[in-house]
């Protein structure tokens, strides 16, 4: 039988298109229980509850006796304190510290260590050979914060990665230019893990088609192997800017 009694408090969370499905299971994961979505153009709001706990009353008359108790003895505590009247013992002032120099000059990194990073810079980052990409395509929420400590590091650097259109809505009145939302893996917009890639105002094109199968067009869905160059990460937007250089239809 239904509790009738139960009182509820509501969240609604804005949600990228093609985002919805991690922002449901975030937020269920957290105790909240989906209820509904309202979907719009470039956002989806999704509403959730959860059950207010309730506080025995019980439990609050014991609370407030133990903070009326603690007043008590802290008053009483603080008059046999007060009728003290000695001055305490002056502490004494601790020794100096007799500081040695070594004489030792401080290490500095070997011109070979740096060396090799400079060497690296035109190498195509993969989940082979960058343990910071393979980090990152596994985030668990597309809004984390080492997303955007990536894209500083690496911005301009190329990857490559396996991916899917989680969306792909026309850019503003364009029939033909999209803004394509590129999640990690073969889910498509049902991913939830990775950041939300986004490829900002371009056409077919625009994607640099490779491979045996080049199609007219691609949709939702579809399953993708990428290399593009990293681009900015807005934090606001929890949006992942990359610049196609290859795509291929996977």
């Amino acid at each position: 039988m239904a509790d009738d009694d139960v009182q509820y408090e509501f969240k609604s969370v804005q949600a990228i298109r093609g985002t919805e499905a991690r922002s449901i299971a975030k937020w269920q994961k957290a105790g909240w229980e989906f209820v509904d979505q309202n979907q719009g153009t470039l956002r989806t709001t999704l509403n959730f509850r959860r059950p207010k706990p309730k506080v025995p009353w019980v439990l609050i008359a014991v609370a407030a006796g133990v903070v009326l108790l603690l007043a008590i003895v802290g008053g009483i505590a603080s008059a046999l304190q007060g009728g003290d009247d000695k001055d305490p013992k002056p502490t004494k002032s601790p020794s100096e510290t007799t500081v040695v120099a070594s004489g030792k000059p401080s290490e500095t990194p070997k011109p070979e260590e740096s060396a090799s990073d400079e060497s690296d810079a035109d190498r195509v980052l993969t989940v082979k050979n960058s343990k910071d990409l393979a980090a990152l395509l596994a985030v668990p929420d597309y809004c984390n914060e080492t997303i955007g400590t990536f894209a500083a590091k690496y911005e301009g650097r190329t990857i490559e990665f396996d991916g899917s259109i989680a969306s792909m809505p026309n850019h503003g009145d364009y029939n033909t230019r999209y803004d394509i939302l590129v999640s990690p893996g073969d889910k498509g917009p049902k991913s939830v893990v990775g950041p939300a890639f986004k490829f900002e105002d371009v056409n077919v094109p625009d994607l640099h088609l490779t491979g045996a199968n080049i199609p007219d067009s691609v949709g939702t869905g579809d399953l993708l192997h990428v290399v593009a160059r990293v681009g900015e990460y807005n934090p606001d937007q929890c949006l992942f800017f990359l610049e196609p250089v290859s795509t291929e239809i996977r």
